[in-house]
């Protein structure tokens, strides 16, 4: 089967199968021109001159100084194609390895767009290839508008992370009693998930009422704060907090908030009845053959309903790493660790490295910051992973049902763009 690659890092357009590839266009970046000015004060002896250096002729500086440019772009082209290179090989490589349809990846670092890679297809029915404009569903990730969402209410005087949820939410079990919000953004609520459960599957259509009412027919796993246990009814929850708290459904709420303020204009839900142009299929790869998704869809709501794009996504980072979409303290519940009733961190990873926060996950790569979620649904893999100390994040979006192949992928990219220790 051929894959369609087309990337932008250096610009390039590529046709590979399997067994062969056959490079077709490579263009050069775009130069930050800042740059060029490297080297261009060294000071010159002439061999006409005896003693002190001489001062060449206006004709011969000028000489010289294009000379030190043209070496400079030289250099950094050199660099830069490298570099673009090694990462387009490396996309394409995982993609063979592990049979992945189509790959949106886009990083930028230190204020700019650093590479950008479209390859594969969105639509193996119809070969259609991904492009800048393919819309994947993203899972988990929601997780972050989520917690956004009810920090921006907070910031608003609105609620606070620790009222109890029974403030805002109605016919509660009394196991659920001194559940605070900020139990569900950590996942330390107790509260037993539904992804294990029948009944909440996207065809029911479950109002918030008939929602809370199934789920509270489960026992909790424990009391709140006393563990960490991954839960997307949490998040759920959560977003019925956000519509009773605002009055607003709460993708109404995410546009006006969020998505418009910041230009994210292909975020929807992804709801099979929806048309979403440009959207993405999902697939599952078995035994040497690809098979579409399968359709019968849990109601991941607000823990992980939401598609969109890669420049998407970017426009939300880049608010996140600039500053200014929410208030500085927001951003330190935001990306702290929480912690469990004895005041130990959450042990996301055995060894305790890798905590949470409200909606992320948090660590440390080698010595570099690591602030990221990723999302899995049916035939979707996503990873957003921000490096604040490097001025650096990744985003990758992909239409396999390979859980772990876009964090893995953007964990691979990472080194490639780190600053040196």
């Amino acid at each position: 089967m051929n894959l369609r690659l087309r990337s932008s890092g250096r610009e390039s357009a590529l046709t590979f199968s399997r067994k062969n590839r056959t490079n077709l266009v490579r263009n050069p970046n775009h130069l930050n021109d800042q740059r060029l000015m490297e080297n261009s004060n060294s000071t010159l002896r002439w061999p006409f001159s005896s003693g002190e250096p001489a001062r060449p002729s206006i004709f011969c500086r000028m000489q010289i100084f294009k000379a030190g440019i043209v070496t400079s772009l030289m250099v950094i082209l050199l660099a830069r194609s490298a570099r673009a290179d090694d990462v387009d090989d490396l996309i394409k490589s995982q993609m063979q390895a592990h049979h992945v349809p189509g790959v949106a990846c886009l990083v930028w670092k230190d204020g700019r767009i650093a590479k950008t890679f479209y390859g594969g297809e969105a639509n193996l029915e119809w070969s259609a290839p991904v492009g800048p404009d393919t819309i994947f569903e993203i899972g988990s990730i929601s997780k972050q508008f989520a917690a956004a969402s009810i920090l921006l209410l907070a910031e608003q005087g609105k609620l606070s992370v620790d009222d109890n949820i029974s403030k805002y939410l109605t016919n509660m079990p009394a196991a659920w009693a001194n559940i605070k919000i900020r139990h569900l953004l950590s996942h330390t609520s107790g509260i037993h998930s539904y992804d294990d459960m029948d009944g909440f599957e996207l065809r029911q259509h479950l109002t918030q009422a008939q929602f809370i009412k199934r789920l509270s027919r489960h026992p909790v796993d424990f009391q709140p704060g006393e563990k960490w246990a991954y839960c997307n009814a949490g998040f759920s929850l959560l977003g019925y907090i956000v519509e009773n708290v605002s009055g607003e459904d709460y993708l109404s709420f995410l546009k006006e908030h969020i998505f418009t303020p910041l230009e994210m204009t292909n975020c929807a839900f992804r709801d099979p009845v929806n048309v979403v142009p440009h959207r993405a299929a999902g697939y599952v790869f078995d035994h040497g053959k690809y098979y579409n998704r399968d359709y019968d869809l849990t109601d991941l709501f607000s823990a992980g309903t939401i598609v969109s794009t890669a420049s998407d996504l970017a426009n939300w980072d880049i608010a996140l790493m600039k500053g200014g979409f929410l208030a500085e303290s927001s951003k330190q519940l935001w990306w702290t660790p929480a912690h469990l009733n004895d005041g130990r961190p959450v042990p996301v990873s055995r060894d305790g490295s890798r905590t949470y926060g409200f909606g992320w996950f948090l660590e440390t790569v080698d010595g570099h910051k690591n602030i990221g979620h990723g999302g899995i649904t049916s035939g979707f893999s996503a990873a957003n992973e921000l490096y604040p100390d490097d001025h650096l994040f990744i985003i990758v979006l992909s239409n396999t049902d390979e859980g772990g192949f876009a964090v893995q992928l953007a964990g691979k990219i990472a080194p490639m763009f780190f600053k040196k220790l």
